[in-house]
């Protein structure tokens, strides 16, 4: 081997060492089997889903008519809550008064109000749900400016497409039409209805000093009757206060009244005017038990909801 050849190989061999020696004692080259390579791990984050609050516009239109409204403005409510939300705008209050003269002028027409609820909402209303409870408020008000309470139908609906703004504010959870009647139509199952609950009135049973009364589904259903019966009927709604025998008749008769007072101030916070609700007692004279025992007594100390 010539000398030139020599040297060019050890030139070669040189480099190749110092090649291995850098790959091995370097702590960023891929080439250190030593060394764990690092996978670079990107985190994407979701983006929350931003859900747009629902704006239902206040809108009704008669197909038999020529009456025809429709604003952005509406009746809003707050989730899980009945009352309406003040103030209301001048507008919504400048288009119910069209809609009173125009029922007014017409009197085989109804506006009928739907309220929306939503599942994950809490009904604390005395009505079967929340969005027949928002009708109820709705019709109320629409009273208040003279629409007759008998031209005004309601009813609830569960509808989980209504979502409420980051202040938990529900804009017009609300859905209106007009219907038109023919002219000696009745309502058969409205007068089967006020007849059922004459013949089985709510009997409510508490303390005087509760902060609540807890009713059934029947009893909200009957409540739900009842406030119709009223509407459309005109009758009077009756809340009678009883006793048991216990302690002097006279006291007993002002305990009666107080537990009607009660039950019609519970009716009045869920939206059936007090104008239409008399609360009187009657005290021990009409036991429906044997006062002898405490399951009698129990049954006795009652207030009963009805109509006349």
């Amino acid at each position: 081997m010539s000398k030139k050849t020599s040297y060019l190989l050890g030139i070669l061999i040189t480099i190749i060492i110092g090649t291995l020696l850098y790959c091995y004692l370097c702590d960023d080259c891929y080439c250190n089997p030593n060394k764990e390579v690092e996978t670079e791990e990107t985190n994407i984050v979701a983006e929350p889903e931003v859900i747009s609050a629902t704006r239902n516009a206040f809108a009704i239109s008669d197909a038999d008519g020529d009456f025809n409204i429709k604003i952005n403005d509406n009746f809003n409510f707050k989730t899980s809550n009945f009352s309406i939300l003040e103030p209301i705008s001048e507008s919504v209050s400048a288009e119910v008064i069209k809609l009173k003269d125009y029922l007014l002028a017409n009197p085989l027409k109804d506006v009928d109000i739907t309220g929306y609820y939503r599942n994950d909402e809490t009904n604390n209303s005395a009505f079967p749900n929340l969005g027949l409870a928002r009708a109820n408020a709705v019709k109320n008000y629409l009273v208040t400016q003279g629409v007759p309470s008998k031209q005004i139908d309601i009813h609830g609906e569960l509808n989980d497409s209504i979502n409420p703004d980051e202040t938990n504010t529900l804009f017009g959870p609300l859905k209106f039409g007009m219907v038109t009647f023919e002219e000696g139509a009745t309502d058969e199952a409205l007068a089967a209805a006020c007849d059922s609950i004459r013949k089985n009135p709510i009997v409510l049973y508490f303390k005087t000093g509760a902060a609540q009364i807890n009713l059934t589904a029947e009893q909200r259903q009957k409540i739900a009757d009842i406030s119709r019966c009223v509407d459309k009927l005109g009758v009077k709604v009756q809340v009678v206060g009883h006793t048991d025998n216990t302690g002097n008749a006279d006291q007993n008769m002002i305990l009666g009244l107080g537990r009607a007072d009660f039950a019609k101030q519970y009716l009045i916070s869920n939206g059936i005017l007090g104008d239409h609700i008399e609360a009187t007692s009657k005290g021990q004279t009409q036991p429906i038990a044997d006062n002898a025992t405490e399951e009698g007594r129990t049954k006795n100390r009652r207030t009963e909801i009805t109509i006349n």
